[in-house]
C-alpha cells in the first residue's frame, strides 16, 4: 500500500459516507412533508413514528462523515468546518432542533406545543439537505478561504487556514449554482422521504397521497439537478499538476474526468437509471411499494460518481476562489502515511457495521 493508494482509498472512503448521508436524507424529506403526507392527526403521528425509528442512522452518518474527513483530510476539516463555521452550524442546530422535536412533540405539558415541534422538524427538513447540497456544490465551485502553513510557526496565532471575508461560509449562499444544487438534493430528499413512506407505513390514504406528491417533487429535482450537471460537464475546472502541485483553470475539467474514468459513467448512468425505475414505477403502479429501495442504491451511485470527480484525476476537491493555489487537493490536504496506513485497517471492520444496521434496521420494522 503506497501512500497515494491510501489518499485514494480514503477519499473513496469519505464519498462513499457522503453518498449514504444523501440517500439517508429520506428522514428528513419525509419530514417536510409530514402535513400533505398525513391529511389527519393519525396520518402525521403515523408518518413521524416511522421517520423516528431511523433518523439516528441518519445523524451518526453525518457524524461519521465529518469524523472521517477529520481524520483522514484534516486540512480540509480545519479550512471548511472551522472557516464556514456559520454554514455547518446552521446545518448542525437543525439536526438538533430534530432530535429534541421527536424526544418531546408528544410529552404531556411540554412548553412549545405538538404543531411547533412538528414544524421544527419541516424547518429540518428543509434547512438541513438546502445547506448540505449547497455545502457540497463548493467542491466545483469554489469556496473563499486562505491556506497559509507557515502561520503554525506563529506563536500568536497558529491557524493554518482562515476565511477571506466575515461571512464563515455564508457568501456560499450567494452562489445562484450552490442554492440550484441545494435545492435539488432538497427535492431529492422529499422523493425519497415518500417512498420510503409508501413502502414503510401500511395505509392506503397515505400512500396514494405520496404518489402525487412523488411527481410534484420528481419534476423540479429533474430539472435543477440536469441544469447543474449539464453546466458542471461544461464549465472550467480545478486542474492539477501531478508533479509541481500548481492549480490551474482547465476548460470542461469535470467532462474530461468522467472520459478518463469510464467506469464512473456507468455508475452515474446506472444510478440514474435506477432512480427513475423506482419513482416511475411507484407512479404508475398501485400496488408497488419498494421503489425506495432502486432508488436509493441510484442515489448512492450518482452521489458517489459526482465526489469521485470532484477528487480523483488531478483535480482540486476544494478550490479556493481567493486564491488558486490555495485550493485543497487529496495530496495536500491527508494525513501523513501512518495515520492513513493504521485507519485502513480500522475501515475494514466498515462491512460488520453496515450488517449492524441493517439488522437494527430490520428489527425496528417488524412492529
Amino acid at each position: 500500500m503506497t501512500y497515494e493508494f491510501l489518499q485514494q482509498y480514503w477519499w473513496f472512503i469519505v464519498s462513499l459516507l457522503g453518498a449514504l448521508l444523501v440517500f439517508l436524507l429520506f428522514v428528513q424529506g419525509a419530514n417536510s412533508m409530514v402535513y400533505s403526507l398525513g391529511r389527519t392527526e393519525e396520518g402525521q403521528r403515523k408518518v413521524l413514528d416511522s421517520t423516528g425509528r431511523k433518523w439516528e442512522i441518519t445523524f451518526t452518518t453525518l457524524v461519521t462523515f465529518g469524523g472521517a474527513f477529520f481524520a483522514s483530510f484534516p486540512l480540509f476539516y480545519s479550512t471548511s468546518f472551522g472557516g464556514a463555521y456559520w454554514l455547518w452550524m446552521i446545518i448542525l442546530f437543525s439536526f438538533v432542533l430534530q432530535a429534541v422535536s421527536y424526544e418531546f412533540q408528544l410529552k404531556k405539558g411540554n412548553l412549545l406545543g405538538t404543531r411547533t415541534y412538528r414544524w421544527f422538524l419541516i424547518l429540518n427538513g428543509i434547512v438541513g439537505p438546502l445547506l448540505l447540497g449547497g455545502a457540497v456544490a463548493t467542491f466545483f465551485d469554489g469556496s473563499n478561504f486562505l491556506v497559509e502553513k507557515a502561520s503554525l510557526t506563529d506563536v500568536g496565532s497558529p491557524v493554518i487556514s482562515r476565511w477571506a471575508n466575515a461571512s464563515a461560509g455564508l457568501d456560499a449562499l450567494l452562489d445562484v449554482w450552490n442554492l440550484v444544487f441545494g435545492l435539488a438534493v432538497m427535492f431529492l430528499a422529499r422523493m425519497l422521504g415518500t417512498l420510503y413512506i409508501i413502502n414503510n407505513v401500511d395505509d392506503e390514504d397515505i400512500r396514494s397521497r405520496g404518489s402525487v406528491r412523488l411527481i410534484g417533487c420528481t419534476l423540479p429535482f429533474l430539472v435543477l439537478f440536469l441544469a447543474f450537471f449539464v453546466r458542471l460537464l461544461l464549465k472550467d475546472g480545478y486542474a492539477v499538476d501531478a508533479a509541481t502541485g500548481v492549480v490551474s483553470l482547465e476548460p470542461m475539467k469535470y467532462l474530461h474526468n468522467y472520459l478518463a474514468m469510464p467506469l464512473l459513467v456507468v455508475l452515474t448512468l446506472a444510478g440514474v437509471a435506477l432512480l427513475l425505475y423506482g419513482v416511475v414505477r411507484t407512479i404508475v403502479s398501485k400496488t408497488y411499494i419498494r421503489g425506495i429501495w432502486p432508488a436509493g442504491v441510484g442515489v448512492v451511485l450518482v452521489v458517489l460518481s459526482l465526489l469521485l470527480v470532484a477528487g480523483y484525476a488531478d483535480t482540486a476537491y476544494y478550490p479556493s476562489n481567493a486564491d488558486l493555489q490555495c485550493s485543497l487537493t487529496i495530496a495536500n490536504s491527508c494525513s501523513s502515511e501512518f495515520t492513513l496506513r493504521t485507519m485502513f485497517y480500522v475501515s475494514l471492520l466498515v462491512p460488520f457495521v453496515f450488517a449492524y444496521i441493517a439488522y437494527v434496521w430490520r428489527v425496528m420494522d417488524r412492529k
